[in-house]
């Protein structure tokens, strides 16, 4: 109607919100990591133009640096755009591991980019004749990129805390690192300026070291992450507390934490009063939910299980029957009572290995307190036997 707005059901708000999210989250990473390309783009070019004029190869080595820092932003965009689409039929988790497995394939390159320039600088150590002696330039060049690589190293991470970005936090690293990389060159240009030519040499090994711990790091960190490495312990303590501080919740046990990409997935068994009603239960259950999805950053899945008891282990033993098995073997039990047909309903607790039989039957005009206690204990001889009933209780109404 005209004037009136339109009320969203819930679970579309939260859709609405988190779409809206998601975009915003992928174009401000799109944005510091392009002008991170740019930057890396432009130094590996300086860098590697000056390395070849002064004939330093620790500044042809920070250069392909660079340039590999390039190649980790063009990961980074890839994985940003496709870790964010909403999750589908074939990955219900979401795509958080699109960015995992990129890791992954970077760190492989960055580790073999690092192997060749070792192997290159350590073959030039041994013959002399081939040590350069870089210039001026090659100082000057140093210098920009350490101021530069900072910035960017700032910038980025500003970035990575505010989306709680796990790649954007790796990233900016990535490129102080270029910045560690190019203080060693600077060593090794003013070293080989002063007369110590091997020292550029030496430089270009260091750098080599970098990179293949960078891909190390990254690589490693990714293959925990597809191992289903839990969150620290302290963050774990952290969403214990939360949950058992939701109203109803008795316990808690198989609390499960992993990571996808930037994401946290959760899974948990609260225990519950056993005699609440399911959707009691379910109610308990949601509100453990969205409390750990609104005051948890990067949890983004949550599944909660209820148990009424509080055991690591089913409580519903393989042996226990199901309820029409049980039923039929109390309809055997009680044949002949003719007050058994007059049971509406049974509830069943399955606790501690055994069967907790509740039934609720009406309490009629010809009713009486003597015909009701008569007809509980028929009820009580014929199951007192069975050693899977632990109880059989009767609710008049």
């Amino acid at each position: 109607m005209k004037g009136q707005s339109v009320q969203l059901p819930a679970e579309a708000r939260v859709s609405e919100t988190a779409g809206a999210a998601r975009d915003a989250r992928y174009r401000e990473t799109a944005r510091v990591t392009i002008v991170g390309g740019v930057l890396d783009l432009i130094l590996g070019i300086a860098k590697l133009v000056a390395g070849y004029f002064t004939y330093s190869q620790a500044l042809i080595a920070d250069g392909i640096h660079s340039l590999s820092d390039l190649a980790t932003d063009g990961m980074v965009l890839y994985a940003a755009r496709h870790s964010n689409v909403e999750p589908d039929a074939e990955h219900p988790y979401g795509h958080g591991r699109f960015e995992t497995i990129a890791t992954v394939g970077l760190a492989v390159a960055l580790v073999l980019v690092a192997s060749g320039i070792g192997f290159t600088a350590i073959k030039r150590l041994f013959e002399p004749e081939l040590l350069p002696h870089p210039g001026v330039w090659g100082l000057l060049v140093a210098t920009l990129s350490i101021i530069s690589k900072e910035w960017i190293y700032h910038y980025t991470m500003r970035v990575a805390r505010r989306q709680r970005s796990d790649m954007l936090r790796a990233n900016a690293w990535h490129s102080r690192t270029d910045a560690f990389s190019s203080v060693i060159v600077l060593i090794g240009v003013v070293g080989t300026m002063a007369g110590f030519s091997y020292l550029d040499a030496l430089a270009a090994i260091g750098v080599a070291l970098i990179i293949a711990h960078i891909g190390w790091t990254l690589g490693w960190n990714a293959l925990k992450e597809l191992a289903d490495t839990a969150l620290d312990q302290r963050q774990v303590e952290s969403l214990r507390e939360r949950i058992l501080d939701v109203s109803g919740v008795r316990g808690l046990h198989l609390l499960r934490t992993r990571h996808a990409g930037g994401q946290v997935l959760v899974d948990v068994h609260v225990v519950i009063d056993p005699g609440i009603s399911i959707s009691e239960g379910h109610h308990i259950s949601e509100k453990v939910r969205s409390r750990l999805l609104q005051e948890f950053e990067g949890v983004t899945d949550v599944t909660v299980h209820i148990d009424p008891e509080d055991d690591e282990h089913e409580s519903a033993i393989p042996g226990l029957p199901m309820r029409s098995e049980l039923l039929q073997a109390i309809r055997r039990r009680l044949d002949g009572i003719k007050e058994f047909d007059q049971i509406e309903r049974f509830t069943l607790h399955y606790l501690a290995g055994k069967i907790q039989v509740e039934a609720l039957m009406p309490f009629t005009e010809n009713s009486t307190q003597e015909s009701c206690r008569l007809i509980e204990q028929y009820f009580e001889e014929a199951l007192k036997d069975d050693p899977l009933i632990e109880s059989f209780d009767i609710h008049w109404h």
